[in-house]
């Protein structure tokens, strides 16, 4: 009988100390779940408006640039070195004119019936004459070159940018401008042609496109390297740029111009937006 009475003790006190122990744990946890709540509302309350994923957009910008560095740039730099200037421009006619469709759908959803009809006609002289695209006929024959795609028609349309994302692989983009990438996807020739040919056709194609497309940002990466204190901030500020620019079709409106300029230490009123009126 002491040793069933010593066994049920022991064991009541075995019991005793895991219900204290879990206790115990849940009070910690209680607690750490009040001294985080505050630091995350804090947090929130100095977060960018343009850029409120900040901490996810960078990681997603530094494990690009880690990729990019490693694997990109060594091939890219053979690329330029070794292959002549008249072929990497051939090369970049070449997927430039695979996404062109998309330059066309969306100069006619953005109300520019004329421009539609010329870029439609480009497209359809540089495939034809100009050899797949290979060779840029339309620009010698006067049909310009444009730039458009789904973010622009949205904005175009009034819809607001958004938030800034990074997205890895791709770029800089914004809430508004990442819907248009399933539209440049089913807009360009490339992906009809794997549906067609398959993808052992299209992948070294795909991969050669990457590779062109990273030779042409050479320059601007450079400056990025050498110029920017905070590499993440200066692609940023200059993609939201380059998109409003884009969007505006370089005709900025005057808010835009002014904006930067809230806080003019010259007027006479910190807290009104009024301009300072001009002295004669």
């Amino acid at each position: 009988m002491s040793e069933r009475t010593g066994i049920l003790r022991s064991g009541s006190i075995r019991l005793k100390t895991r219900y204290l122990i879990v206790l115990a744990l849940m009070l910690c946890v209680a607690l750490l779940q009040g001294c985080v709540t505050t630091p995350k509302e804090t947090e929130q309350r100095h977060l960018d408006p343009v850029d409120p994923h900040e901490k996810v957009n960078r990681a997603s910008y530094d494990f690009t640039d880690r990729v990019d560095r490693l694997l990109f740039e060594p091939v890219v730099n053979v690329y330029i070195d070794y292959v002549p200037n008249a072929a990497q421009r051939s090369i970049g006619n070449f997927y430039d004119n695979l996404g062109y469709p998309n330059v066309v759908l969306n100069s006619f959803l953005q109300g520019k019936v004329k421009q539609g009809f010329e870029d439609s006609l480009r497209f359809f002289v540089n495939s034809s004459i100009g050899m797949f695209g290979l060779f840029d006929m339309a620009t010698h024959m006067g049909l310009q070159k444009n730039d458009e795609d789904f973010g622009q028609t949205l904005g175009v349309w009034g819809i607001n940018p958004g938030s800034y994302l990074f997205i890895p692989f791709l770029g800089p983009s914004s809430e508004r401008d990442v819907s248009g990438i399933p539209i440049s996807v089913l807009t360009n020739v490339l992906f009809y042609a794997g549906l067609v040919v398959g993808s052992y056709f299209t992948a070294p194609l795909t991969i050669l496109g990457a590779i062109d497309k990273r030779a042409r940002m050479i320059g601007p990466m450079r400056i990025r390297d050498e110029a920017a204190l905070d590499p993440y901030l200066f692609v940023r500020e200059a993609s939201m740029q380059q998109r409003e620019f884009l969007v505006h079709d370089g005709k900025l409106p005057l808010d835009l111009y002014y904006e930067p300029f809230q806080d003019n230490p010259f007027e006479t009123d910190p807290k009104s937006n009024t301009k300072p009126e001009k002295k004669l």
